[in-house]
């Protein structure tokens, strides 16, 4: 099969087309023959080394976190999914791949494609929609009548966070440039601010809630913007304690994070606010949820560009660049 593949890890190295071998199938996976295959941040930030502390891929390796397809064959324990089921998930670490023209999925990691959208459509959906909902119902447990801040309203996570905060009742702040405020006001945003022209922390203060995606110092200004008792979950870093002991990590990576977190978690107690990061993780039965907001209307996918398979570099440097409204998508079939 064809495939892009990290040889080497470095923001300057680009991504290898190669013939690879067909993953093998474990008892519990559904092989899925890609059709699309959505385009992340985090993908280039993998390609570059950034998490190599966590996530210790080997070179040579597949990239790709999102896809959408049909399922080619199941291993002899799967029960949910049939040959021929269109489907789209977001793969688990270590079994990522879908820059290629089959992936090998976790049946638990699953779900039905939903019916009223297109592959491209679906292949955008997976990684961003399930960080909004693990940062905003399961961690952030966030209810009708608060206030949520959403950073970078219209870029993949921004818009897809917007709509389901809407639809769970919140007042929804949002930061965008010039050009998109009206854009982003017509996917449900209350109050949206040109970073541009004004200073958020100027504008918003009481909040229940904030969903950092941004740099650091995006992240201290958002702290001011909570109420104390408010939550700040950050999906951009710094890493936490919490997350060193979820992943298992070694002593030393641990130390490292301790480190790195610290300021942050400083200034959270002096406020009284809670600080806490987000590594998204692949869940099946959430995306199946999300499916239904999708099919009744609640939530719609936004995709930016589609790319064809022979322009994965192309579409990794687009998302890099930090303009893309919504999602970028990669045709592979």
């Amino acid at each position: 099969m064809q495939a892009f593949i990290v040889e080497h890890y470095g923001k300057k190295n680009a991504l290898k087309q190669a013939d690879m071998p067909i993953p093998e199938l474990r008892d519990d996976e559904v092989l899925i023959q890609v059709h699309a295959a959505g385009v992340n941040l985090l993908d280039s930030k993998v390609r570059d080394g950034e998490f190599k502390l966590i996530l210790p891929y080997r070179t040579p390796f597949i990239l790709g976190h999102d896809v959408a397809g049909v399922v080619a064959k199941i291993g002899p324990r799967v029960r949910q999914f049939k040959v021929g089921d269109e489907v789209y998930s977001r793969p688990d670490d270590f079994r990522i791949g879908t820059f290629a023209e089959f992936v090998p999925v976790k049946e638990s990691s699953v779900a039905l494609k939903p019916k009223n959208i297109t592959m491209e459509e679906a292949a955008s959906i997976p990684l961003v929609a399930l960080t909004v909902w693990q940062a905003l119902v399961a961690k952030g447990n966030l209810q009708k009548g608060q206030k949520v801040f959403i950073q970078a309203g219209s870029g993949g996570v921004g818009t897809f966070a917007i709509q389901l905060a809407k639809h769970l009742g919140a007042t929804v702040a949002t930061t965008t440039s010039t050009s998109n405020v009206a854009w982003v006001k017509s996917l449900g945003a209350d109050i949206v601010i040109d970073y541009k022209k004004d200073d958020f922390e100027k504008v918003l203060s009481g909040y229940d809630l904030v969903l950092n995606s941004q740099d650091g110092e995006t992240l201290e200004k958002s702290l001011n913007v909570l109420k104390p008792g408010g939550k700040l979950i950050s999906i951009s870093g710094p890493a936490d304690l919490a997350f060193a002991e979820e992943i298992k990590a070694p002593w030393f990576v641990k130390q490292v994070i301790r480190a790195l977190s610290f300021g942050t978690r400083r200034k959270a107690k002096r406020l009284h606010v809670d600080f806490s990061f987000l590594f998204m993780r692949a869940n099946g039965s959430q995306l199946q949820q999300i499916t239904s907001l999708i099919e009744s209307g609640v939530i719609r996918p936004v995709v930016d560009k589609v790319f064809p398979f022979e322009s994965t570099n192309e579409a990794l440097a687009y998302v890099k660049n930090g303009r893309a409204k919504g999602k970028v998508v990669i045709k592979v079939r």
